[in-house]
């Protein structure tokens, strides 16, 4: 396709085809989701664990495969079952890196022996390392839409405690907080996070939309609603502009998500460091104002 300058008939001739509606829509839930639990993530340090997930996910994908079931129920059953154990064996989310550690290294294992036992060219699997928006069908963001509902949903009703706890795990132990309660029920509202995520941006791919907008966003306010807000925004951006990039070239879709919000990071960065450089530094004086005319008649 060629760029023609007119922004409104690009997005008709796009949305003339049903897998650019799908990708379209399938992209806006997770990104909106992703950009709400990816503050959460970065706010309680869990970026391993997230990158763990997709991983183990990945073995959930090739399991599913070999058992013939579509790859999205098991990236769900094994990045459930490999967030319970992180949250288990770690009481604390900043000290969970043996834990996250231990399990993804069991389960890539896993993942290993799936695809040995596999006879097949398990192409499902595979793209799972990547993501495959432009691929996503209707009943993928029907599906996709009911899994962010169930997300959305949990979160709101642990939306305070979790946050405070994410905030200070000392002081919310000390109010008696279930830390090992609300653990879990990040980890598993991750899981299902990063299982829808990985459609789009795959595995290897997954920092983009589930850490990189929120961390923007905490540099840039310190109110939680905010940022959250500000995660989204720049989730979606990343997202639509990308699809919208790649509806002209023949590149993958997931490689323009991931550089945009890889350059909105770097930008961000260099503003602030920037304006570090210029701020004036503290017991520095300004020079004094000069005289007036009359002052000095």
């Amino acid at each position: 396709m060629t760029f023609s300058w007119n922004l409104v008939t690009d997005l008709r001739a796009m949305w003339a085809y049903a897998f650019m509606r799908n990708a379209f829509e399938a992209g806006t839930i997770i990104a909106i989701v992703a950009g709400i639990i990816g503050y959460f993530v970065v706010l309680r340090r869990s970026s391993f664990a997230t990158h763990a997930l997709g991983h183990v996910g990945f073995s959930g994908a090739a399991a599913a495969v070999l058992f013939g079931v579509n790859p999205v129920y098991g990236l769900l059953v094994f990045t459930g079952s490999g967030a319970s154990g992180m949250a288990l064996l770690g009481r604390r989310a900043v000290n969970r890196d043996i834990e996250i550690g231990t399990v993804l290294a069991f389960m890539l294992g896993l993942g290993l022996l799936f695809l040995s036992l596999y006879r097949g060219f398990a192409n499902e699997a595979y793209s799972i390392l990547f993501g495959e928006l432009l691929g996503i069908s209707t009943s993928g963001v029907v599906f996709t839409f009911e899994a962010s509902l169930v997300v959305l949903g949990v979160l709101a009703l642990t939306y305070r405690p979790l946050l405070f706890a994410s905030l200070d795990e000392d002081v919310a132990e000390a109010k008696g907080l279930p830390m090992v309660g609300l653990g879990l029920v990040f980890m598993l509202l991750l899981a299902v996070t990063i299982s829808i995520a990985v459609q789009i941006i795959g595995v290897l791919l997954i920092f983009a939309l589930m850490v990189t907008p929120a961390a923007i966003a905490v540099r840039l306010t310190r109110r939680p609603l905010t940022a959250v807000l500000v995660a989204v925004v720049i989730a979606l951006a990343a997202t639509w502009v990308g699809l919208f990039v790649s509806w002209y070239e023949p590149y993958p879709v997931s490689f323009f998500i991931v550089s945009i919000a890889f350059a909105l990071y770097v930008a961000v960065r260099a503003g602030q460091a920037i304006a570090a450089r210029m701020a004036p530094r503290p017991g520095t004086m300004a020079p004094p104002a000069p005289s007036s005319a009359h002052e000095t008649s």
